[in-house]
């Protein structure tokens, strides 16, 4: 191991998290397809460079993510690293011959396993969850359990009855059980809007939040009130999306992608201020965009995602590059930060 990366604990359980974890959406073979051997090589180069958090999901892949990443992670002393999956999806077998269907439009796996993902918040289906999960991955505890993709943005008109399938239904209980039973250690949400963590902050105690691309170079909106709530109740924020589906990563090129879809002008023009003005310190992008979210507070965590050892390898370039206070004060004051925005290196 080289370099080994700073932990940050959360704050009601205790649990040590690197900075810089690794989302393995991509190693379901997301938008491309990722080999058994190329996701193994990507996990032991994280590994060997001191990544110890991994996040994966039962959609990812439809049970690829998880698969792979409990196999590559086998020999591994269970308690030198740190796991989260999430809840609220069932994988469904896929009758021999059937085409793969996928749970919304923006599903776009390619080669997943032969499994329907189908939405399920209630009791039953968070345990059913969990113990599924422990199986894909060979291992006989969760650390982390999140709710995966509640809340409108993925739900539209059906959000309501998901969600009384979460309070009246049992779910948010069935996850409090569950850590009670030591099967689960922390529990949370992974979500890609605010609303729904607050929400679910007056019908429970969360012990961490993945919040998706809502806190980056890019978006400053999770500042208020979601951001203070958290440090106020304590509540750990890992940052996913750091590049907000890959834009602040590519920069404003054709088709660059924003929230998962191509970006539009708006969102162009913007990300091309913020790459003019890292060029003037001779900052790449990517390396600002990784680190900004790590300054504030609340945040343990910051999880992009890699799709092979090479980009990894850059990632971990952007962790480490030294960025002059003085880039963060241009941004602020080019109105390309938020004005409460805390700032790496420098005072709020």
């Amino acid at each position: 191991m080289t370099n080994p990366i700073e932990t940050r604990r959360l704050a009601r359980t205790g649990h040590a998290l690197s900075v810089l974890g690794l989302g393995t959406a991509p190693l379901g073979s997301l938008y491309a397809k990722v080999s058994d051997a190329g996701a193994r090589d990507t996990i032991a180069a994280a590994w060997y460079a001191g990544i110890r958090f991994f996040d994966t999901a039962p959609f990812y892949g439809h049970g690829l993510a998880e698969h792979r990443l409990g196999e590559a992670l086998r020999d591994k002393p269970r308690d030198g690293w740190l796991l989260s999956t999430k809840v609220g999806r069932l994988l469904r077998p896929v009758p021999s011959g059937s085409p793969v269907p996928s749970d919304h439009a923006g599903d776009a796996w390619v080669e997943p396993l032969p499994f329907e993902p189908v939405f399920d918040y209630s009791a039953a289906g968070v345990r059913r969850s969990v113990e599924d999960s422990l199986q894909r991955l060979g291992t006989h505890r969760i650390d982390i359990a999140l709710v995966h993709d509640i809340g409108r943005l993925t739900h539209g008109e059906r959000h309501a009855r998901h969600w009384e399938e979460l309070v009246a239904g049992g779910g948010f209980r069935q996850l409090e059980a569950l850590r009670a039973e030591g099967r689960v250690g922390a529990i949370g949400l992974g979500v890609n809007e605010c609303e729904v963590v607050m929400d679910t902050l007056q019908q429970i105690d969360l012990d961490c939040v993945l919040l998706a691309g809502r806190y980056t170079l890019l978006e400053q909106g999770a500042l208020a009130p979601l951001l203070a709530t958290c440090v106020h109740r304590r509540v750990g924020v890992i940052v996913g999306g750091p590049f907000n589906s890959g834009i602040l990563a590519s920069g404003p090129s054709p088709g660059a992608r924003f929230n998962y879809a191509e970006a539009p002008p708006e969102v162009l023009e913007r990300v091309s201020r913020l790459q003019q003005a890292c060029a003037e310190f001779d900052v790449p992008l990517p390396a600002a965009a990784l680190q900004f979210p790590l300054a504030h507070p609340a945040v343990v965590s910051c999880i992009p995602g890699a799709r092979d050892s090479a980009e990894l390898r850059q990632i971990l370039d952007w962790l480490r590059r030294e960025i002059p206070v003085d880039l963060w004060q241009t941004l602020r004051r080019r109105g390309l930060i938020d004005e409460a925005a805390p700032l790496p290196g420098g005072p709020a």
